[in-house]
């Protein structure tokens, strides 16, 4: 696996935000759109310094990255938080929704409410209260979004059933912007299948890791959504499921 991008994007001039910047995935794609020139807005409930980030880049000392602490799950931070962005930068190119988490092992009868509400939370109320917010000036930039669902999504399956629900979901969101916004905003997701990452090697100790996504792979399926190579493509779900 190769941690170099592999493709040149230009992203100059333009202001990327996103979301779930302090995971894996999240700070790989940060990495990526400082290297192709955006200006970039990380947000987490995780900050910077924390032991459980694993974003590396310092927004104290890199000048094109700053770091916004917000509750995606709360319609009011959500909108302080864009507001704040166009104040900063003065526009939104790229909404990048990245934040979600994992949960998985119950059936239905057995699953607690308050896991379903989590999943639905994290993984779908995020991905719409940043859309939703984000979108005037995303449609003053004819700009994109991102956002992450999964290959899971695709059919039902025994023990996620919450987190396939809440991925599926992501995928309807996306061919609804899609359709909303055509010929202004495009709107496309990756599908990972698993992503290589310290907490999936945790969980599945015995798995075959050579055959999983690295975070910096997706995050260059992700630039390149959001690049003029990809100008024609809007609504579309994108397998990035390696050799997985």
């Amino acid at each position: 696996m190769s941690s170099t991008t592999s493709f040149d994007v230009d992203f100059s001039d333009t202001v990327a935000v996103i979301t779930g910047a302090s995971g894996a995935l999240g700070s790989a794609a940060v990495d990526r759109f400082l290297e192709a020139g955006a200006t970039v807005c990380a947000v987490d409930v995780v900050g910077p310094d924390d032991e459980d980030s694993v974003l590396e880049r310092d927004p104290a000392t890199e000048s094109n990255l700053a770091f916004y602490d917000a509750d995606l799950t709360d319609e009011d931070d959500v909108a302080a938080l864009v507001e704040s962005v166009v104040d900063d930068h003065g526009r939104i190119d790229h909404l990048l929704n990245i934040a979600g988490t994992w949960r998985g092992g119950d059936h239905i009868e057995d699953t607690d409410l308050s896991e379903f509400d989590l999943l639905m939370n994290i993984n779908l109320k995020t991905a719409f209260l940043a859309a939703k917010h984000a979108l005037p000036h995303l449609q003053e930039t004819e700009g994109s979004i991102v956002s992450i669902s999964a290959r899971s999504s695709l059919e039902g399956g025994a023990g996620d059933g919450p987190y396939r629900i809440t991925k599926a979901g992501i995928r309807l969101l996306t061919e609804t912007l899609a359709e909303e916004n055509r010929g202004t905003v495009r709107a496309n997701c990756v599908m990972p299948s698993v992503i290589d990452t310290p907490m999936n090697r945790e969980m599945m100790p015995d798995a075959d890791h050579e055959s999983w996504v690295d975070p910096l792979e997706i995050a260059d399926v992700m630039a390149f959504l959001c690049s003029d190579g990809a100008a024609v493509t809007s609504g579309a779900a994108v397998p990035v499921y390696g050799e997985a």
